[in-house]
């Protein structure tokens, strides 16, 4: 199964949502702003995407539950499972691999290109994409690139986009999965 870590109930998996589903070992969500807990054991697990979020993972005081998903990360690090960080799951990777996450000068919101790194355009998961990307961003954070990690795609305003730490944990910077639905309903509650 693949664990799917939510921090709030309108930010799921969005268009990924159903080709996880249909494919691959199924798919387990847990919500950690409704009580879920994750789990102990990582057996059974596949792998793991931690998704968005508004809070900052500098935040722990407000949102405790970040302490435990920065322990929890860095376990699933040091197992080598497959990790994908979207947004706030890209920072909370970067995080648990050293390095420091912070405001980013300015916040980033609507369509954004992004460009790939020549270590981007050979990387196993990105080969194939193109040079250049048009994502969605929405995020005021930003991070430094984890020791030993491998940058894969920088922005105009957040040089840090994606990455990879080890052979197969990635943090997205940027939101790929997010729907028309999805924008409409972050709008309504954040703006």
């Amino acid at each position: 199964m693949i664990l799917v870590i939510k921090h709030i109930a309108i930010e799921g998996l969005g268009t990924a949502e159903e080709y996880f589903t249909n494919s691959g070992p199924g798919l387990h969500v847990i919500d950690l702003s409704a009580g879920d807990q994750l789990p102990e054991d990582l057996a059974g697990i596949a792998g793991v995407i931690s998704l968005g979020g508004p809070m900052n993972v500098y935040e722990t005081d407000r949102y405790p539950f970040l302490a435990d998903e920065d322990r929890f990360i860095k376990k699933v690090l040091r197992q080598g499972m497959p990790f994908l960080g979207i947004c706030l799951g890209s920072q909370l990777l970067a995080k648990a691999a050293g390095a420091e996450v912070r405001r980013a000068p300015e916040k980033e919101m609507g369509f954004k290109t992004v460009f790939l790194t020549e270590d981007g355009l050979k990387d196993p998961l990105l080969r194939g994409v193109g040079r250049e990307l048009t994502v969605f961003q929405w995020h005021g954070d930003t991070f430094d690139l984890p020791v030993g990690g491998t940058l894969l795609a920088t922005g105009r305003e957040c040089r840090h986009q994606a990455f990879r730490v080890g052979p197969c944990a990635y943090g997205f910077q940027f939101h790929m999965e997010v729907a028309r639905r999805d924008m409409v309903a972050w709008c309504d509650a954040y703006l």
